[in-house]
């Protein structure tokens, strides 16, 4: 029995490896910054994206989905490369926003107002997320910019969910890291991944998450990872991160909400190592 059990240990060693060099070796990062000249404000991208599928949908030979990544509060957006390297391994287009400037106020917590008095900062972001989508498309001409993919930690969450209530036509997926604000979408037009945390320190505000009766008839999936609140970044500890990035995984996998059908990672790691030359020099 024990023969078997190391050589299963092994076999999940060397896919994990593979699969960590498959993506610091596939995907392509890049860091642009745009001027947004009606609100006087620079905004951030932190692109991420497979360069087999970027050279494939120059090519004119397939479509990329897109994925908006919205960082946390006084976290950047270059932290969260844990989440988009598994998103641009898939064949997703992605593009994490730097939502927040050195001088900008300090976010708010007004109790009995609109969201908690963070309206503003909300809908700065849907302008950011607008804002960058229609830089991109100069860029990347060939994604599918009208069916997003949002994913946000902590208030980049909420400016996730905001963006789906007031856009519900352009979200198929939101995926949202403990986000403690925006009530969720329950209306089931796009899937929901949520992964929440087990913090003291940060409570979720009453009536943001459903009950577990309308999340399941919405189709919304609800994670408790145990995890700290501010762990859910690059930050964050390996296990963690892992933890996620596997249940994202596979939430990507089920395309039943999608036309779009991603690239197969597991597929090509495969045949990286039966054939090392498919992948070529």
């Amino acid at each position: 029995m024990k023969r078997p059990l190391i050589i299963f240990c092994l076999l999940s060693v060397v896919a994990a490896a593979a699969y960590f060099s498959f993506s610091h070796w596939a995907i392509r990062h890049e860091t642009l910054t745009f001027f947004d000249e009606s609100r006087g404000r620079p905004v951030a991208i932190d692109l991420a994206v497979r360069r087999d599928a970027e050279m494939k949908a120059e090519a004119g030979m397939v479509t990329l989905p897109v994925a908006v990544v919205s960082h946390g509060n006084t976290v950047k957006n270059t932290e969260y490369s844990f989440l988009a390297n598994v998103l641009a391994a898939r064949g997703y287009l992605v593009a994490s926003i730097q939502h927040d400037l050195p001088d900008d106020k300090p976010l708010m917590t007004v109790a009995g107002s609109l969201y908690v008095g963070r309206l503003a900062v909300y809908e700065r972001g849907e302008k950011n997320i607008f804002f960058a989508l229609n830089e991109l498309k100069k860029l990347e001409p060939n994604a599918d910019y009208d069916h997003l993919t949002l994913v946000g930690h902590s208030n980049g969450g909420d400016i996730s969910m905001f963006f789906a209530q007031q856009h519900p036509e352009m979200v198929r997926r939101v995926v949202t890291l403990d986000n403690l604000r925006v009530p969720f979408v329950t209306s089931g037009f796009a899937k929901i991944l949520s992964f929440r945390s087990k913090d003291p320190q940060f409570k979720t505000d009453p009536g943001v998450l459903p009950d577990p009766k309308t999340a399941k008839e919405a189709g919304i999936e609800i994670i408790d990872t145990g995890a700290q609140h501010t762990e859910m970044s690059d930050r964050g500890p390996d296990s963690v991160k892992a933890r996620i990035q596997s249940t994202l995984d596979k939430f990507l996998s089920d395309e039943g909400s999608s036309k779009l059908q991603p690239l197969d990672v597991q597929k090509d790691i495969k045949r990286m190592y039966n054939d090392p030359r498919a992948m070529g020099p």
